[in-house]
């Protein structure tokens, strides 16, 4: 009896383990852009956070100046790497951070909230653009 209940929390144990570990392997990491005073750079930053917020619903106007102005405040202001907050006239207010996936960079929305109504995706994200040729570290 004894050994029964060993043997069923072994295999229980396996099973735990074999359904979680891929998703703990899918753990992002934030990490920050370090080239964003070099125009190919910037220009690839802004293009894709754009891309992203017209995606979204937001007119292109507002998407490029929302854009440009993000990418002056993150080249201005070193915050280091963590996610970062994009809020648009229209209400909507986009969660945004940068993952280095091995020499690249991509840009990730995981969030986005308008009024009392909020929407999270932490596991496959909402968007995501690559930020090529920009360099980033974490």
């Amino acid at each position: 009896m004894i050994q029964l209940q060993r043997q069923r929390r072994r295999v229980a144990l396996r099973a735990v383990v074999v359904c979680f570990l891929p998703l703990a392997l899918r753990c992002a990491s934030v990490a920050q852009v370090t080239t964003l005073s070099d125009p190919g750079c910037r220009q690839s930053f802004t293009r894709a956070l754009a891309k992203i917020m017209e995606s979204e619903g937001e007119t292109a106007q507002v998407a490029q100046q929302l854009a440009e102005s993000s990418a002056l405040t993150l080249q201005t202001v070193d915050l280091g790497p963590r996610p970062f907050l994009v809020a648009s006239s229209s209400g909507v207010d986009y969660s945004f951070f940068v993952e280095r996936k091995g020499a690249s960079c991509v840009l990730r929305l995981y969030g986005r909230q308008k009024g009392f109504v909020s929407y999270t995706n932490n596991l496959t994200y909402i968007a995501t653009e690559p930020l090529a040729p920009c360099q980033c570290a974490e």
